[in-house]
């Protein structure tokens, strides 16, 4: 079924070599992720001098090494207030710290929680509304609302405007531009995750070694609450951002690849027509979706294009249906409330295109990608 025919495979050849040569390849991959790793940890150790407990953590295509020059990668920064305490039961309540009850139940959209209040003398819930930022529910639980984030990365970051949990950056010219996110840790891996560590596809991937790091990482709660939910503005978004970094750098160069090119075939005639549909996050999604159900041996660098076309097939069809299904966290659907009635046809379409073109369309893309780095 996955042998290429020699058109197929020319191809391919073709796209790696050309991809190859704008830094995506083993070496540019390593050393991107280096240089950002290092980066984390002189901001980390700097904040840390200063007597500030917090620490950085840098996600997306800059750290990934998922990226080139012409796609112009924002650059995804996280600070972790680390005397915030988010746990899932009593247990994991800190003398000292300011601690939060991660509330999960049906009135919670899945990959979400409420946080609730608790004192930080004695692991018991908190009666009082310290200010604006709280509430109590209607069980009389008092509960954070998540603009209390966005409000202390304005106060602390200005110029900037808020898009989803980050507080973004318009870059200075010849500079990228940056996305902020305030984070709370939480040291416990996440319950709606914890069927994943033991469901396994037909791709035997992640392995098991993967999934035990994945979740000795734990979490974190970001201030963004799912569209449309009727609890809006008191949900918080549970991240595995750490969990997701960890699923990419143990990609192999033919899958980073796939992923670079579903990225130029958004940014080339996706995004400037429906701008805030389909985004980047979706496509790693459905990236590891696909290589979890495929077995490891279709992966080969004679064998991308073929690769890119299972992956389109999926977005595709998630984008039908309108469900993408967070690969930790299923029950989370990626694209509720993103992708309009009006402009779904035309995305569909798009893809459609790309899928039958057999290349040609990708080789134009690249072409240009080449001419911008010359």
């Amino acid at each position: 079924m996955f042998q290429a025919p020699d058109h197929t495979q020319t191809v391919s050849k073709r796209l790696s070599e050309v991809l190859a040569d704008v830094g995506v390849d083993e070496r540019m991959v390593l050393k991107r992720r280096r240089a950002w790793l290092l980066i984390e940890s002189i901001y980390t150790r700097s904040l840390q001098l200063q007597d500030h407990n917090i620490s950085t953590k840098y996600f997306g295509s800059q750290s990934e090494g998922t990226t080139t020059p012409d796609l112009h990668s924002d650059t995804d920064q996280l600070f972790l207030m680390n005397n915030f305490n988010v746990i899932q039961d009593w247990n994991g309540w800190e003398p000292g710290m300011r601690n939060y009850l991660m509330i999960q139940d049906e009135s919670v959209s899945p990959g979400y929680c409420l946080l609730q209040r608790l004192r930080d003398d004695a692991p018991l819930p908190y009666n009082d509304v310290p200010d604006q930022y709280y509430i109590k529910d209607r069980t009389g639980r008092v509960v954070l609302k998540n603009a209390i984030m966005s409000a202390a990365a304005a106060a602390a970051f200005e110029g900037g405007e808020r898009h989803g949990p980050a507080y973004t950056r318009e870059g200075k010219p010849g500079f990228n531009d940056n996305d902020i996110v305030v984070a709370f840790p939480c040291k416990s891996w996440p319950l709606p995750a914890r069927q994943w560590l033991d469901w396994q596809g037909a791709g035997q991937w992640p392995s098991d070694d993967i999934k035990r790091y994945c979740c000795s990482s734990g979490c974190f709660v970001v201030g963004v609450g799912s569209k449309g939910s009727d609890h809006e503005e008191l949900e918080w978004r549970i991240s595995t951002s750490l969990a997701e970094r960890c699923l990419m750098f143990n990609l192999n160069i033919t899958q980073i690849r796939c992923y670079v090119l579903m990225k130029m075939i958004l940014k080339t005639y996706i995004k400037p027509h429906s701008e805030d549909t389909i985004s980047s996050f979706m496509c790693k999604t459905v990236l590891f979706h696909c290589i979890a159900n495929t077995h490891s041996n279709i992966w080969r660098e004679n064998n991308l294009l073929v690769c890119l076309s299972l992956c389109l097939y999926i977005l595709y069809n998630s984008i039908l249906n309108d469900n993408c299904p967070h690969f930790i966290t299923p029950g989370n659907n990626l694209m509720r409330g993103h992708i309009s009635r009006g402009s779904k046809p035309y995305i569909l379409k798009i893809l459609q295109s790309v899928i039958r073109s057999e290349g040609t369309l990708l080789m134009g893309i690249v072409r240009i990608l080449v001419q911008d780095c010359i």
